[in-house]
């Protein structure tokens, strides 16, 4: 039954192009508004300005929804200009603005696509990978007490042979306590900068043999290993190079216009202080 429905559907698709031949064309005429002609090009135009949980609507089921939608912006802006009001003031102001961000948009998209390349993403890269490789991580537990002498002592547990992941479960108040004080692996930057210094000055299999301060309290520390750090691949920071690589080219832009051009900025004096009659910070 289904397959008949299916073949019944494509044969009525069929049939409404060789009755309509405009619908086998590319760009067909899909209404015409007092003679004015909209195709269906101007309806996907539209498509793409609704919100994004509306573009995920399939095209063909929001298609009469949009066209309504781009005949009555026709019909209101053909009487608007009947009333005038493309001749007010307001109107051509804001005009003007639409205008130079439109522009603004453009040129800028035109200078970042012509400086953000295949070639300078790739140079970006090898750069980076150059820059992270002598990166490593490390593989770190820790335990985590309230106070210094809770510290010292978990330390002296430590020194008479007791296993750090079980100490931890039992005495660590952090969240990784039930799993050990296991922490995987981390790089520099990720913890806190006290942490970070001792844990990654240890010995692959060492504890921190003095408590380690921060603002969560007392930690003791073991380095269970230590690898390299292996870069993200290309594809995994090609997005986040073809930002940074489009907000330098943009800057650049934008800082050359400045320099060639002459700004006076006309900033509004702070206000005077109520009882003191001096400007206020």
């Amino acid at each position: 039954m289904r397959n008949r429905l299916l073949s019944l559907a494509a044969t009525s698709a069929v049939f409404m192009t060789l009755a309509n031949p405009s619908w086998a064309q590319e760009n067909p005429v899909v209404a015409k508004v007092n003679g004015l002609e909209i195709t269906r090009s101007d309806v996907v135009e539209a498509q793409k300005l609704l919100p994004e949980q509306y573009r995920k609507i399939p095209f063909d089921q929001i298609f009469p929804t949009l066209l309504d939608s781009v005949i009555d912006s026709h019909l209101s802006a053909a009487d608007a200009r009947k009333q005038g009001m493309d001749k007010e003031d307001a109107f051509k102001k804001e005009m003007q603005r639409i205008e130079r961000q439109i522009l603004q948009r453009n040129v800028l998209t035109k200078t970042i696509n012509a400086a953000v390349t295949e070639e300078s993403l790739k140079s970006a890269y090898a750069k980076m990978t150059a820059s992270a490789s002598g990166n490593s991580e490390i593989h770190a537990r820790h335990i985590l007490v309230k106070t210094e002498a809770e510290a010292t002592a978990v330390i002296a547990d430590l020194d008479k042979g007791t296993d750090f992941a079980e100490l931890a479960k039992t005495k660590s108040t952090g969240p990784s306590g039930p799993n050990g004080g296991d922490l995987g692996f981390f790089g520099r930057g990720q913890m806190v900068p006290a942490f970070e210094k001792a844990a990654f000055e240890l010995d692959k299999g060492a504890y921190t043999t003095t408590p380690v301060k921060t603002q969560f309290g007392y930690h003791v520390i073991l380095q269970e290993d230590k690898r390299a750090k292996a870069p993200p691949s290309y594809a995994q920071a090609e997005p986040q190079l073809r930002s940074e690589l489009s907000q330098a080219a943009g800057g650049f832009y934008m800082g050359e216009l400045r320099k060639a051009a002459k700004i006076e900025k006309f900033l509004p004096k702070p206000p005077m202080a109520p009882e003191t009659g001096t400007k206020a910070n």
